[in-house]
Order: C-alpha cells, then structure tokens, then sequence
C-alpha cells in the first residue's frame, strides 16, 4: 500500500514538473489575485527589514520567433509572459527580449537555432518562512506548484530552467531524447538557492 501511494506521488509530482495538457484548470484562477498582502517589487537600495526576505525569481528561456506557426501565436512577442502566484497574490512577468542566433555544437544544445530569447526577473519582498509558490506559462500550458522556505534578512534566489520538449521534427518513439526549443518548453527544472526543488 505504501509503495502504490509512493508511486503515485511521483507520477503527480512529475506532471507537475512537467507541465501536464490540462493545466488551464489550474493556471485560470491562480492569474488572479486573491490577496495583495503577500509581496511587493524589492529594491536593491531598501533594506529587508527584520522577519522579511527577498525573493528572486530568474529564467532565461527561448522560443520560436513570432508568426512562424499561426498569427495568434505569441510566442517571440512580448505577451509571451511568465505567471507568478505566490500564497494567491499573482503577478504576470514581462521578459526582455532579444532575437539569437546560436551556432550548433558537436554536443546537442536544446538552444541552438534562430529564435526569441526572453529574460524574466523580478525581486519581490515577503515574511521569511514557508510560502507556497506557483509558476506558469500560461500560453504553453506549464505549471509549477511547489512549497519554499524563504530566509530572514536575505536575498533568496529561484531560478527557472526550462526543460524543452522533443525537436518538432525528432519527435520518435523510444529513447531518442534530442530536445529543442523549437519544439516548445514541457516544464522548469527549479533550483532554489543552488538546490533543485
């Protein structure tokens, strides 16, 4: 019995990782905000008073530039933005953008082509403690749930790395595991104060 809860745990917590198909679900309501007590911008120039924290949120992500698959896609656009919701108080990220052009190397690089990268950041001032933290891609119907322990009087720092799914024309049965960001992002591998989640 407890191997078969074990194992659906995993598979749960996976598909959350991951960015399962049916998140919209989840990422509709979690886009508002419930309470607006939760956080404010930080700035590097206030210090964090005593029973507070800084919490920074980072990714560096690529897609496909704009127009390339249909018209209402926004991906290398600016409303291509990440969702943070953080104990129900949301905020939508806007990336800085900038078109790239990565060489190919002898080892595969997921990030290797003609596309939009986007920067996203934010500092965020809260209470130290535990909090529980979503984070999405509403568009590409990625969703991150997970719980942090946020240290007094420091800068906390979360870094989103994008895990990408299969080349659009790789995509196999099997083993074959060459991924690209052409062919969308599946999820965040989060890594909290150099640990991963």
């Amino acid at each position: 019995m407890k191997k078969t809860a074990v194992v659906i745990t995993l598979i749960m917590a996976l598909g959350i990782l991951t960015g399962c198909a049916g998140n919209q679900g989840l990422i509709k309501p979690m886009s508002t905000s419930t309470r607006q007590d939760v956080f404010q911008d930080y700035s590097a120039a206030t210090p964090i008073p005593p029973g507070y924290a800084c919490l920074r949120i980072s990714s560096s992500l690529k897609t496909h530039l704009p127009g390339i698959y249909s018209e209402k896609d926004i991906h290398g656009t600016p409303e291509y933005k990440l969702l943070v919701n953080i104990d129900g108080q949301a905020v939508q990220l806007v990336g800085s953008l900038r078109e790239e052009r990565r060489e190919p190397h002898p080892l595969h690089d997921p990030e290797a082509g003609h596309g939009m990268r986007y920067h996203f950041q934010t500092e965020l001032h809260l209470k130290s403690g535990m909090h529980k933290i979503f984070i999405s891609l509403p568009f590409d119907d990625v969703a991150v749930n997970r719980e942090i322990d946020l240290t007094a009087e420091k800068c906390n720092i979360l870094l989103l790395d994008p895990v990408y799914r299969l080349a659009r024309d790789k995509q196999r049965i099997g083993f074959y595991t060459h991924t690209s960001f052409q062919g969308g992002i599946r999820g965040f591998r989060m890594i909290y104060n150099g640990k991963n989640l």
